[in-house]
């Protein structure tokens, strides 16, 4: 069944986090449960820059949680906030990173909200065992949706991080401008 989704290649995320975060747009998160894929379309993301951006994990330095930021690009970090809610990123490298902040239902149970990067893993079933897992391949994987317009592409604040200063206030986070499913306006 996730035959009909072909996934990115994990180079497709050998970016600079604030050139993957809009690229991402448009494009899908599938996650496989019981061999049925869970499919969102990605409407929001949020790039995160590395050791030197104080909004990033890894600006506290390199630990086993951040770990998997300064390996390849195109694997998962999966983290948990609150010690609650589970939340994706893309990774791309020397610390860097990019949130995935809210999915466009394609293929999930009608009940499930995914505007928001916590709602986002809880409906795809992400938790801390996919940290590290290459994004290119099942049973978490970035596939090929549809390109979005950069007139279609909003830029604002980060959501969340007020306490990294004006780093909170870098015009990081993009998102589809009419999506209904964007976690925060």
């Amino acid at each position: 069944m996730t035959r009909r989704f072909v996934p990115l290649s994990l180079r497709f995320s050998r970016r600079r986090p604030e050139v993957l975060a809009p690229a991402l747009l448009g494009h899908l998160l599938v996650r496989v449960v019981d061999g049925v894929p869970r499919v969102g379309r990605i409407v929001e993301t949020e790039a995160y820059l590395g050791p030197q951006d104080l909004a990033c994990h890894s600006s506290k330095g390199r630990t086993a949680r951040t770990e998997v930021m300064f390996g390849p690009a195109g694997y998962s970090y999966v983290f948990l906030v609150y010690g609650l809610h589970h939340c994706v990123n893309v990774v791309t490298g020397k610390g860097a990173a990019v949130l995935l902040r809210a999915l466009e239902p394609v293929a999930l149970p009608a009940d499930v909200r995914t505007d928001g990067p916590g709602r986002l893993a809880k409906a795809l079933g992400v938790d801390l065992s996919l940290s590290g897992h290459p994004l290119s391949e099942p049973p978490l994987f970035l596939a090929r949706g549809r390109a979005v317009a950069r007139s279609n592409v909003q830029v604002g604040p980060r959501v969340g991080v007020d306490y990294a200063g004006a780093w909170a206030k870098a015009p990081l986070r993009f998102f589809v401008k009419d999506s209904a499913w964007v976690s925060a306006r």
